[in-house]
């Protein structure tokens, strides 16, 4: 496999690698091979178990499918679905036949679907029920379900007739997954994630975790987004158990964490929070809570302290296939707040503003280098040189160091919205209330949620101080045009949006005004 013009002098391409670039086959054909009877997979709703022999030839089926479909070496295939054994199938099987994988978001709405879809140059999408009526009204490509399909123009997986396929040879540069990220703009952008930033990944983590084959992790996040893709891969690698839980219940899952023993999973403060709200304590096999996606309060790792819960606190992105620093349980507890030391192979600078490093304990951006940082951003060269540089990546996030290496993040990216895990960008749904007709300007802002860490809140400028507009009609509006996460919970209105004197929105001052119409201090 090669990569294409796009990902030419990419960052890191160059860099010295911890590991030999030798050719490889897909992960899952080598575990299936060395340890074919292990337990690959459990289905938390009845328990039913796939070793990773049955796992394997289950995956050569889909991937015989895929490639009767036109699927081949290179191509990108779109995935656009929740978490269950078909996605996790569709994962293992675009890496034997040498596809890259694309999630999408299916929590996001049409129009949202069809901009990350022109970006990502799909070559086949597949879908599943829930999705297919999204999916043929936004892909120029084929579409295929893995469910019986209702849709015109749309095949079902299990009615193609498969071909024969031999596992692609991958090699550490090769494109493995385009992810989307809102990132500083709000324009859809695809990391560019190769083979080799997925494996420094998992080895990295496994050496800060301490994961072994004996592991049984527990999915329950998205596959569309890092922190449940990366199991799924990881896993194979470790020839460990995925425990598959569809759908997120926090009763369920702690449950599920007793029942099957399982010793780790990957959460976000939310779902980690209603999980201890289920149940008065979460089973002893647990080893490892890797926590990220959003920053954890202080009452949280509290909390976790006082139940004996192994929580991880992470730092990690994107754009570094994961985790970029984790403090384990006896660092998270004595030293609240910090995300701990970076993984192996992975440089965590501070710099100024000019890019100069900063000594320790001084305020300033974090910058990331290492095998596991991605070449950029997919077919955009000025996203990628913006971001991307000799340093590393500037990931924007402001923070520091202390004397003894621990990271802290102080501030998210500038003005992002973080709401359960879930990246928001303000711009966004900016751009969605001015399509309003009602709507003269409007300005987006987070506001401390005790649920979802910050929930979208948005203060409206109406085109006619005459005109009868609600939050209800603003939410209305919202509906068909944004993801359910990126609707604002707060709505309120006023006259003119206060500015400073340069005209710059002055969201501080934005933001005070929604509290008050809340009702919050």
């Amino acid at each position: 496999m090669t990569d294409g013009p796009d990902s030419a002098g990419a960052v890191g391409d160059d860099r010295e690698r911890p590991a030999t670039d030798a050719p490889t086959r897909d992960w899952l054909a080598d575990r299936a091979r060395t340890d074919p009877e292990s337990t690959a997979l459990v289905e938390a709703a009845d328990g039913t178990r796939w070793t990773y022999a049955e796992l394997d030839d289950a995956v050569d089926r889909t991937a015989g499918r895929l490639a009767a479909l036109g699927l081949g070496e290179g191509d990108h295939l779109g995935a656009l679905m929740e978490t269950r054994v078909a996605f996790v199938r569709l994962v293992h099987a675009a890496m034997r036949l040498g596809a890259a994988l694309v999630p999408l978001n299916a929590r996001l709405a049409r129009p949202e679907l069809a901009r990350q879809a022109a970006v990502a140059d799909l070559d086949l999408l597949v879908c599943e029920t829930d999705t297919e009526a999204d999916a043929v009204s936004f892909a120029d490509v084929p579409v295929a379900s893995v469910d019986s399909t209702a849709e015109d123009g749309t095949t079902p997986l299990a009615g193609t007739d498969p071909v024969a396929v031999s596992p692609a040879e991958w090699s550490r540069s090769d494109r493995q997954a385009l992810l989307f990220t809102s990132g500083t703009t709000g324009d859809p952008k695809a990391v560019d994630l190769s083979m080799g930033n997925f494996l420094s990944s998992a080895i990295t983590s496994a050496f800060r975790l301490g994961a072994t084959p004996g592991d049984r992790w527990l999915l329950c996040l998205s596959m569309y987004h890092m922190g449940g893709l990366s199991v799924v891969l990881r896993s194979a690698l470790y020839g460990g158990t995925v425990v598959l839980q569809e759908g997120f219940d926090a009763g369920a899952a702690a449950d599920a964490v007793a029942e099957y023993g399982v010793t780790g999973v990957s959460l976000v403060p939310t779902m980690l929070r209603r999980m201890l709200d289920a149940r008065d304590s979460l089973a002893d096999s647990l080893r490892f809570v890797l926590l990220g996606g959003a920053p954890a309060s202080g009452e949280l790792i509290e909390r976790c302290e006082a139940r004996g819960v192994p929580v991880h606190p992470t730092y990690g992105m994107t754009e570094t296939a994961s985790q970029i620093a984790t403090a384990r349980p006896r660092e998270a507890f004595a030293h609240r707040g910090t995300v701990g030391r970076p993984l192996l192979w992975t440089d965590v600078a501070v710099v100024d503003e000019g890019g100069e490093p900063l000594p320790a304990g001084e305020a300033g951006e974090l910058v990331v280098s290492g095998p596991t940082v991605a070449r950029g951003y997919y077919d955009d060269p000025e996203a990628t040189a913006a971001a991307f540089g000799e340093q590393g990546l500037h990931t924007g996030d402001a923070g520091y160091r202390d004397e003894t290496g621990r990271v802290w993040v102080l501030n998210r990216r500038e003005d992002r919205i973080v709401t359960g895990g879930e990246n928001v960008h303000p711009g966004e749904v900016v751009e969605a209330l001015r399509e309003h007709p009602g709507v003269r300007d409007a300005a987006v802002v987070g506001l401390d949620d005790e649920e979802w860490g910050e929930r979208v809140a948005a203060l409206v400028v109406p085109a006619d101080a005459e005109a009868d507009l609600s939050a209800e009609a603003v939410a209305d509006h919202c509906r068909d045009r944004l993801a359910g996460y990126k609707r604002p919970r707060t709505v309120a209105f006023a006259d003119d949006l206060p500015r400073t004197a340069s005209g710059t929105v002055e969201r501080e001052a934005v933001r005070e005004r929604l509290r008050e119409a809340a009702g919050e201090e």
